[in-house]
C-alpha cells in the first residue's frame, strides 16, 4: 500500500536523481532513486534509473539485480531487458545475454522502431552474437584438441605395452601408422566442426567484414556505419552537382 503523498515525493526524488545523473553525480543519484524506491517499490522506472547509475559505475551485480526487479514489475520494460543483457555479457553468460538483448530489441522495435535505443541495442547485440560465436568456436576447438590428446595417450600406452613384450619393430611401425591416421581423422573433424567464415548475420552486406559499428536502416537492413555515411556523402555530392547543372541549364 502506497502512503498518501508518497508518489509525489517519489517523483520529486526521481527528478532530483535525474539532475544528479546529468552532472555525473551517480552516488547522489543512486541515493535519490533508492529513496523513491523505498516510498514506491512498484515503479519500474525508479529501478531502471538506479540500474543505469550502477552501469555507469561498472557495478554489474547491482545492474543485474535492479534490472531483474524491474522486469518482474514490467516484463515489457525495454531498458531493463537491455541492461540485464549487458550485465549477463559481463559475466560471460553469452546465450542468456543475447536472449535478453534480443528481447529488448523486439520490444524496442514494437514501441519506437526509429528510436535511438533500437540502434544502440542492435549494436550491442551484434557484438554479443560475435562473442557468443567466438566462444563456441574456441570451446569446440579445445574439446577436439583434448580428445586428440587423450587418443594419443591411449595409443602410446598401447605402444609401450607392445615394447615391453618384445615386439619392438612391429610396435613402432604400427604406432606411427596409427598416429598418422589419428592426425588425418582429427584434421577432417576440425575442418567440419570449425566455421571457416563468420556467420552472415555478423557481417556487413557491403564490406563483407565483421560489424564494428552497425546501424539499422529504416527498412530494417543492417550496415556498417562508415559505409552508410560514405554513401550518403557521395549521394549528397551527386544531388548538389545535378542541382547546379539544372540551375545552369535553366539560366542559359
Amino acid at each position: 500500500m502506497v502512503v498518501p503523498g508518497a508518489l509525489s515525493t517519489a517523483e520529486k526524488l526521481r527528478k532530483d536523481g535525474n539532475s544528479y545523473f546529468k552532472k555525473d553525480r551517480f552516488a547522489a543519484a543512486i541515493d535519490a532513486y533508492t529513496e523513491a524506491i523505498t516510498l514506491c517499490p512498484n515503479v519500474p522506472v525508479y529501478l531502471t534509473n538506479r540500474a543505469l547509475c550502477h552501469l555507469k559505475r561498472n557495478d554489474w551485480t547491482r545492474v543485474e539485480e535492479d534490472s531483474r526487479k524491474a522486469i518482474q514489475l514490467d516484463s515489457n520494460c525495454v531498458k531493463a531487458h537491455y541492461m540485464l543483457g549487458l550485465a549477463l555479457l559481463q559475466k560471460q553468460e553469452y546465450p542468456e545475454g543475447v536472449k535478453e538483448l534480443e528481447r529488448a530489441l523486439d520490444l524496442g522495435r514494437g514501441a519506437d522502431p526509429k528510436g535511438y535505443m533500437v540502434e544502440e541495442i542492435w549494436q550491442e547485440l551484434a557484438k554479443a552474437k560475435y562473442m557468443e560465436w567466438e566462444e563456441a568456436s574456441s570451446k569446440r576447438a579445445w574439446e577436439l584438441q583434448s580428445l586428440k590428446e587423450a587418443c594419443e595417450t591411449a595409443l602410446k600406452e598401447k605402444h609401450d605395452a607392445f615394447q615391453m613384450e618384445g615386439f619392438l619393430d612391429e610396435a613402432g611401425t604400427t604406432h606411427m601408422r596409427q598416429l598418422e591416421a589419428l592426425d588425418r581423422v582429427f584434421e577432417k573433424a576440425a575442418e567440419a566442426d570449425t566455421a571457416s567464415e563468420v556467420p552472415d548475420y555478423l557481417c556487413c552486406k557491403i564490406t563483407l567484414d565483421i560489424f564494428r559499428d552497425p546501424v539499422i536502416t529504416p527498412s530494417g537492413v543492417t550496415y556498417e556505419r562508415s559505409v552508410i555515411l560514405n554513401h550518403l556523402e557521395k549521394v549528397m555530392w551527386v544531388i548538389l552537382i545535378l542541382s547546379l547543372v539544372s540551375q545552369s541549364i535553366h539560366h542559359s
